[in-house]
């Protein structure tokens, strides 16, 4: 297994540019680092220095970049580059790089409004419009085969959550000690995998553990806090292999499962369930989640949910398409979501589990497997 190679990164690029001719543009102008890589594959640092590729209907693609990075840019195959001396500068460099672009007609994919003025003088037309969004929601086979490597790696994390998290709890340890152990774990097995092949991208383990009533928070601190026994431990894994994420997420009980905690688990199995039966369906984003979300409320639990069933994943951890109210994408082969239904009751507890899901022609894969593997009433540690 390999990153993807620069033909990859060429016909990306090709696709862009008849996107751009399509629409009477000269070309494309790409502020938005997920975009960025995509295009070109370029894993760099996000700051506040301005990344830009200037993506022209018929000439060479510019990488217009801070000076700093111009030995890194040289790198990148298939484009020239020009570097700006500094940020924030005389000239902001996003005006600098339409400059440089010397075009009359352009579509930007993102803009601070502070320059939204003095960019449109400058050019004929401008449209302030994403078109490398809807290249990027519908995967190919290559990079479909990282996302699913990708998600191996994640349920792995929870499999070392499941055979160590007992011992480790039942010696004093904490969420941080269970983070510890089963991230370095795994992030050693990842590296020593494809570490070698991979070096230069983003490529790694992330997670977050949080128990008792502090699971109660979606997005919340890992703490020095040690489970206790009969409450819920929510894990929620990512991985990045060559750029390219995935995630996988259960809630596991430290002892027994009590009926209540029964009910809140198949509740959320049942929404899980109704967001693959929707995308098999290629009904909207909206409605994949509205339908997913009314098995948690037929759950009588209406008054738990914090948040959407899910969100596209790709080359950011978070992109379009949105399983979420006021997204009208229709779900299609290629596209890749998380599934991830959540119950919060705050001061009681949380629950919330993730899937990792790849729309095909036939039906949804489930790229994650560690529910598959582990029914929700056999995920408890011993205590």
């Amino acid at each position: 297994m390999k990153p993807l190679p620069p033909r990859f990164r060429e016909d990306v690029r090709r696709r862009l540019r008849e996107r751009a001719q399509a629409e009477g543009l000269d070309g494309l102008l790409l502020l938005g680092s997920g975009n960025l890589a995509y295009a070109t594959g370029w894993h760099f640092s996000v700051n506040e220095r301005p990344m830009g590729l200037w993506l022209p209907v018929e000439e060479e693609a510019l990488l217009l970049v801070p000076h700093l990075e111009l030995e890194n840019a040289m790198d990148i195959p298939g484009v020239e580059v020009r570097t700006y001396q500094e940020f924030p500068g005389e000239c902001p460099p996003v005006l600098w790089m339409i400059e440089e672009a010397g075009a009359g007609r352009m579509a930007v994919d993102t803009l601070r409004a502070e320059l939204l003025a003095e960019a449109r003088a400058k050019l004929k037309r401008l449209e302030l419009v994403d078109y490398a969004k809807p290249e990027r929601a519908v995967k190919g086979a290559a990079e479909l085969i990282l996302i699913q490597e990708a998600a191996r790696f994640a349920d792995l994390v929870l499999e070392r959550l499941l055979e160590m998290g007992g011992d480790i709890i039942g010696h004093g340890g904490t969420e941080q000690d269970l983070l510890t152990d089963c991230t370095g774990h795994v992030g050693e097995v990842l590296l020593a995998t494809h570490g070698d092949a991979f070096q230069g991208t983003r490529t790694r383990i992330t997670a977050s553990i949080h128990s008792g009533p502090r699971a109660a928070l979606p997005h919340g601190t890992v703490t020095a806090r040690q489970p206790l026994p009969g409450e819920p431990i929510v894990a929620g894994i990512g991985c990045s292999l060559g750029g390219y994420h995935a995630e996988s997420g259960v809630t596991f009980v430290l002892g027994e499962i009590q009926p209540e905690q029964l009910r809140v688990m198949e509740a959320m199995a049942e929404a899980g369930a109704a967001t693959v039966h929707a995308l098999e369906r290629g009904w909207p984003c909206s409605r994949v989640n509205e339908a997913a979300l009314g098995a948690i409320r037929d759950a009588g639990l209406a008054d738990t949910i914090r948040h959407r069933i899910g969100h596209g994943m790709g080359v950011e951890g978070h992109e379009a398409p949105w399983l979420a109210p006021g997204d009208s994408t229709l779900t299609t082969a290629g596209m890749v979501f998380s599934c991830e239904p959540g119950v919060y009751r705050p001061g009681v507890d949380g629950w919330r589990t993730i899937d990792t899901l790849v729309v095909g022609p036939d039906g949804v894969d489930l790229a994650s497997r560690f529910q598959t593997d582990h029914p929700f009433e056999t995920r408890t540690l011993p205590c």
